[in-house]
C-alpha cells in the first residue's frame, strides 16, 4: 500500500487550521522552513514517519490519523466501516449482526 501524500497534507493542514495555527508556527516547532511545510501540505514533500510523529504531538493528534483518516478515541471512527459491511449484507445477516451486538452490550 502506497501512501498517499496529497491527503496526508490535507489532514495536516486541516488540523492546523483547526488549531489556529500557521505555517510559520509549524516550521519553527519542525525547525523547517515555511516553504517545506507548505510542501507537505500540498503532498509534493514526502513526509517521513519521524516528522509525522513530531507533527501528530505539536498538534495533539493521533499519528494514526495522519495516515488513516480515525481518530480511534472518538466515539464513532468505525461507522463508516459498519455501513458500508451492513450494505452487503442481506436482511437477515443484519438482524443476526444486530442480536450479537445486543449480547456483547448486555455482556458487560
Amino acid at each position: 500500500m502506497a501512501l498517499d501524500y496529497k491527503i496526508i497534507g490535507d489532514r495536516i493542514k486541516s488540523k492546523r487550521i483547526e488549531k489556529k495555527y500557521s505555517q510559520k508556527d509549524i516550521a519553527n516547532e519542525l525547525e523547517v522552513s515555511t516553504v517545506f511545510v507548505s510542501r507537505m501540505e500540498n503532498g509534493t514533500a514526502k513526509v517521513n514517519l519521524n516528522r509525522l510523529v513530531q507533527i501528530s504531538k505539536y498538534l495533539d493528534v493521533p499519528l494514526t490519523y495522519f495516515l488513516t483518516g480515525s481518530i480511534t478515541e472518538s466515539k464513532d471512527y468505525l461507522t463508516k466501516d459498519f455501513d458500508e459491511v451492513l450494505k452487503k449484507c442481506t436482511p437477515e445477516q443484519q438482524r443476526l449482526i444486530l442480536n450479537i451486538a445486543k449480547l456483547l452490550i448486555k455482556s458487560k
